[in-house]
């Protein structure tokens, strides 16, 4: 009976009173300062007079919450930062880099009463055309709109900014080579194709009309090596978008069949800039203009 008073007693024993044996309980060092070790806590953060109440399952299962609640709430805090370092970094490095045309597109305003504007949106092929022959695109009031290194995916976050609100008549969309390089991740020629399909409908809706052109020949990657079957994917690519066009009424432009050498394995050294070919040089360029110039003629 002296031994159950006493752990009743300790039970309801305040939680402050000071560290000390009471009769009726184990010493310090017993199985009771074992099973708390075990569980990962120090016995000499526990008074004897909590000793028996450590043993209760409310006790444990206090502590057991007390715990996950520490744990989710690290959690989270880990999360909050890494979402504030991931949006620092797209602020410092935006993925679509809206900004590079955001000036030119606001000084250029809307179209005047009878313009029939043409962009033609892209990759470094399409950013260095102007540069390379600028007086066709004066003569032709063309707008490019071509960001180096750029893919499918950075063009269709961009398509409103620089295609739609621009009010164009035409825009002409070349694609695929960035993304086959994988510039912004693995390739997935279904994802890249969606992302043309995307495009082409945001254009309609906003009734602009569209061609589409070919992705055009490149024997590999100088910024990716490891890369060997571009001309595989790329001919992939190019006869699905073909189709696609054929069957929604999209004129197409074929770069590729101009453009690509008699072995069927890279672009014609004489029309390309560098080695392996992947931009066209001045005369590539004048290959790409006999052919999409009539058909720009054509919708305006």
């Amino acid at each position: 009976m002296g031994h159950a008073w006493d752990t009743q007693r300790a039970r309801r024993a305040p939680h402050t009173q000071a560290a000390g044996r009471m009769p009726g309980l184990p010493r310090a060092g017993g199985k009771y300062y074992k099973k708390l070790k075990r569980a990962g806590r120090e016995a000499k953060n526990f008074p004897p007079c909590c000793l028996v109440c450590a043993e209760s399952p409310k006790f444990a299962h206090a502590e057991t919450e007390k715990n996950a609640y520490k744990m989710k709430a690290r959690t989270l805090l880990l999360q909050i930062l890494l979402l504030a370092s991931l949006g620092a970094q797209a602020q410092k490095h935006e993925f679509a880099n809206w900004n590079r045309y955001a000036q030119a597109n606001q000084t250029l305003g809307l179209p005047a009463k009878g313009e029939r504007r043409v962009v033609l949106m892209g990759n470094s092929i399409t950013d260095g055309w102007p540069g390379t022959h600028p007086q066709f695109f004066k003569d032709n009031g063309l707008i490019g709109r071509g960001i180096s290194g750029q893919t499918s995916y950075q063009f269709l976050l961009r398509f409103r900014q620089d295609v739609i609100n621009l009010r164009p008549k035409v825009v002409v969309i070349n694609y695929g080579t960035n993304d086959i390089a994988e510039n912004t991740g693995a390739y997935d020629e279904d994802l890249t194709f969606g992302n043309v399909c995307s495009m082409v409908e945001l254009a309609r809706y906003h009734k602009i009309k569209v061609i589409l052109t070919s992705c055009l020949p490149a024997g590999g990657f100088g910024w990716r090596r490891g890369i060997t079957d571009s001309m595989q994917k790329i001919r992939s690519l190019n006869e699905r978008v073909r189709a696609y066009a054929r069957a929604n009424k999209i004129p197409y432009v074929d770069y590729f069949s101009a453009m690509v050498n008699d072995e069927g394995t890279a672009m014609r050294a004489e029309y390309a800039k560098d080695n392996p070919g992947v931009h066209p040089n001045a005369e590539g360029y004048t290959v790409m203009e006999r052919l999409l110039l009539p058909v720009i003629k054509k919708l305006r």
